[in-house]
């Protein structure tokens, strides 16, 4: 835990040092690669665990488990031919593989019956992007709540609130329409609201 309260990234993650590199663009990574693809995967492993260990941490609430996410992700990345494809959005799909593998591996332990740890990254709830959604409610009810939501609502939640991904970045990682997105979120927000009102009726 580092001294503002915000997790630390497991060392076995940290394999590279940031330096200018975590603020290229995709089109950055991708001119890179046309002439040294592994320079290239660096980059994008650089840029992207972080949010990524994050994103699958919220999911699976265990540290672990994230970090095993992750480092499965980075291993399909390396796989996938397309990749550096100057059509291929990077980001979009490692969210959206992310994603996949979080909730199967989450519908899987509950199939086992598993009980969990809450593991939750401080601070991603009471933010000021999650105002619209959470004005007013304490981080614990949110929480709860969220547990009661389908995968999709809970997915796009997240995607939104969470990561603070653009509309246009969760159609990408969804891959949906815009308009799919907004109607979804819409409704994701009322749900998300329904259940904690219920929540306080039943208190």
């Amino acid at each position: 835990m580092s001294d503002h309260g915000r997790p630390t990234m497991p060392a076995s993650l940290q394999l590279l040092k940031p330096e200018q590199s975590a603020g290229w663009t995709e089109a950055d990574i991708k001119k890179l690669a046309a002439t040294n693809s592994k320079a290239a995967m660096e980059a994008v492993i650089r840029k992207y665990r972080e949010p990524l260990y994050f994103h699958a941490r919220y999911i699976v609430k265990d540290h672990q488990e994230a970090y095993d996410v992750v480092q499965e992700v980075f291993i399909k990345a390396m796989r996938e031919t397309r990749i550096f494809d100057e059509e291929f959005k990077i980001k979009a799909w490692l969210f959206r593989v992310t994603s996949n593998l979080c909730f199967n591996q989450v519908r899987n332990r509950k199939r086992r019956g598993a009980i969990l740890d809450t593991m939750m990254k401080p601070e991603a709830f009471g933010a000021k992007q999650l105002e619209s959604v959470f004005e007013g409610q304490q981080r614990e009810e949110v929480l709860a709540s969220l547990e009661e939501l389908s995968d999709d609502h809970k997915k796009i939640l997240l995607l939104r609130y969470y990561d603070d991904l653009s509309y246009a970045e969760i159609a990408d990682v969804l891959q949906v329409k815009l308009g799919t997105v907004m109607s979804r979120l819409s409704r994701a927000r009322m749900r998300l609201m329904t259940v904690m009102d219920e929540s306080e009726l039943a208190n």
